[in-house]
């Protein structure tokens, strides 16, 4: 159990008495006082009336305790709510039961000398419980609940990390781990998170094959120009480590397999481990070095549950971000939490995205231009349906949201003005001028540039994957989550955060919603009941992969990867 927000305050000497909350409200602050204070003793002077020897007083002591049992049966007590015994409580079922005498200004007290236990600590991150007010009605109060529930974490429901592997699956590893035989090449392409993708399905392919898996390699980035390798990016020996009894890893091909000429592939999309057996083991025995490229989606996201249990453990246990970057990225997240819980956003404004989508960024009229002319130059950029219009798309939940869309979906939801946001991403198209609407809404508003000290980026400047590692790392520590649009990132960071405990995650209903963005006629009370229903069962609740075919384990970790019960455990 928690400590009592008021332990520490040794210096505030308070008496409770329970009252119930009908009378609290009858009574003035002045009679309420009178209650808790002792009575002065009488002089000798005073009447007789009020000596302990008079019937009279015994007549009038009489009197006042059947007027009391007369009230306790005129307000029904018995029906109201029990009373906590600890008299700092604050909890919604006890809030409008404290009394006048424990005043506002007390409880600010108890606050303060209690901070810290207003915080759970989870994996280092501290996740801040939302403020509750003292019961008033006042808008304020109304203001500062729903603040609070903008924090709120979703129930996980119990589930934890479980990575309990079948003893088939254990047997088989000790001789797959000692093979020096088969050897895989792996060449992967993409931004970070996409490498990341590919490198999960690199080792699971590797476990498939019985192969040892060379240290992937990262393809040169043809749009960010980043040459950054493996071990730039990622904890080298902590992965080799973290495998170490389901795949080898090797930094190169041993003396032997230099002069073999590998076998060369890039698998089509989802194919199944026995397509994969089929297609390359034979080669491979005979051979010894297998070469794939493009391997983004093209392993089946539906596998036999070892080898689910097998990307969760690359994905959120072997790939740890190198320590430079690591050590970097908790430091620019504890200077966003210095000051209590923040959000973070993934925004998808850049032109290449704007252009890929089919959409527009809604800024004026020149940038749309922009957009529409790149778009025809380059027609193979446009990845999204080419049938439809941009109003269609946007409609259809196919467009990132614009910071306007994003500043209303906030606001409605309850985000308070004074929320620390940190902001992931590249830099929008249009600049500081697209991002007005959150800038002038939420004035705490930060990137990495802004939370660097100086010089602290300037390794990193033409390093675009490392830049995006830190937006990662910031991002997960982060209370709240919310991508504009969907992506690799986001989609990372998703399954990320429910393997951490299902830290809370705003999957934005843009299909459902953006309806509503256009109907004028709604009341903001309207439009915001509205909105946070569509997003009530959207906030990071466990969702169990097994009920939609085709879902990543990486993203949707429930059940392969997570349990309630006696086996929840990771058996690493």
């Amino acid at each position: 159990m928690a400590k009592s927000k008021c332990s520490n305050s040794k210096r505030v000497s308070v008496s409770y008495i329970s009252v119930p909350s009908q009378i609290i409200n009858s009574l003035s602050s002045s009679s309420l006082q009178s209650l808790l204070l002792s009575p002065k003793k009488t002089s000798r002077s005073n009447n007789r009336f009020l000596s302990f020897k008079s019937p009279r007083l015994w007549f009038l002591i009489l009197l006042l305790f059947s007027l009391l049992g007369m009230l306790k049966l005129g307000y029904n007590l018995d029906t109201l709510i029990p009373f906590s015994p600890y008299p700092c409580t604050t909890s919604p079922q006890t809030q409008g039961l404290i009394s006048d005498r424990y005043s506002k200004s007390q409880l600010a007290l108890a606050s303060k000398s209690g901070e810290h236990s207003k915080n759970d600590e989870k994996d280092g991150v501290l996740f801040s419980k939302p403020e509750v007010g003292n019961g008033a009605n006042s808008e304020n109060d109304g203001e500062k609940v729903e603040e609070g529930e903008f924090w709120k974490q979703p129930d996980g429901l119990g589930y934890k990390p479980c990575l309990v592997f079948s003893r088939d699956y254990k047997r088989a590893s000790e001789g797959i781990v000692k093979d020096r035989r088969k050897y895989l090449i792996v060449v992967v392409s993409g931004g970070m998170n996409q490498q990341r993708n590919q490198i999960v399905d690199a080792v699971v392919i590797a476990r498939i094959l019985g192969a040892a898996l060379v240290v992937p390699i990262l393809q040169v980035n043809v749009i960010w120009g980043d040459e950054s390798e493996f071990a730039d990016i990622f904890d080298l020996e902590h992965f080799k480590r973290v495998l170490a009894n389901d795949v080898r890893i090797v930094s190169s091909l041993p003396s032997t397999h230099l002069m073999t000429r590998p076998v060369e592939g890039s698998p089509p999309l989802h194919v199944s481990p026995q397509w994969i057996r089929a297609r390359y083991l034979k080669r491979l025995n005979r051979d010894g070095v297998l070469l794939l490229r493009g391997l983004d989606s093209r392993l089946s996201k539906d596998l036999p549950s070892d080898l689910q249990r097998l990307r969760c453990k690359v994905a959120f246990h072997a790939l740890r971000f190198a320590p430079p970057i690591l050590e970097l990225g908790n430091k620019l997240a504890e200077r966003m939490r210095n000051k209590g819980p923040y959000l973070a956003l993934h925004l998808r404004m850049e032109k290449d995205v704007w252009i890929r989508t089919g959409c527009l960024p809604g800024l004026s009229h020149e940038y749309d231009e922009i957009v529409n002319n790149e778009r025809k130059q380059r027609p193979e950029l446009l990845t999204a349906r080419s049938n439809m219009t941009y109003h269609d798309r946007k409609l259809a939940g196919l467009c990132p949201l614009n910071a306007l869309d994003v500043t209303r979906l906030l606001k409605a939801l309850g985000a308070p003005k004074d929320a620390r946001i940190y902001w992931a991403g590249g830099q929008p198209l249009g600049g500081k001028e697209a991002l007005l609407p959150l800038t002038q809404e939420f004035t705490h508003f930060y990137n990495k540039e802004d939370l660097a000290l100086p010089g602290e980026l300037e390794p990193l400047r033409n390093r675009a994957s490392v830049m995006a590692a830190i937006d990662y790392i910031v991002s997960e520590n982060s209370d709240v989550f919310m991508p504009s649009h969907g992506g690799n990132m986001g989609h990372a960071l998703q399954g990320h955060r429910a393997y951490a405990g299902h830290k809370k995650y705003i999957t934005p209903n843009k299909r459902q919603m953006l309806h509503y963005f256009l109907n004028s006629s709604l009341s903001e009370s309207e439009f915001k009941n509205i909105i946070k229903e569509l997003h009530r069962d959207s906030l990071g609740q466990p969702e169990l992969r097994s009920s939609k075919a085709g879902r990543d384990v990486t993203k949707y970790p429930v059940p392969e990867c997570m349990c309630r019960d006696s086996r929840t455990h990771s058996n690493l």
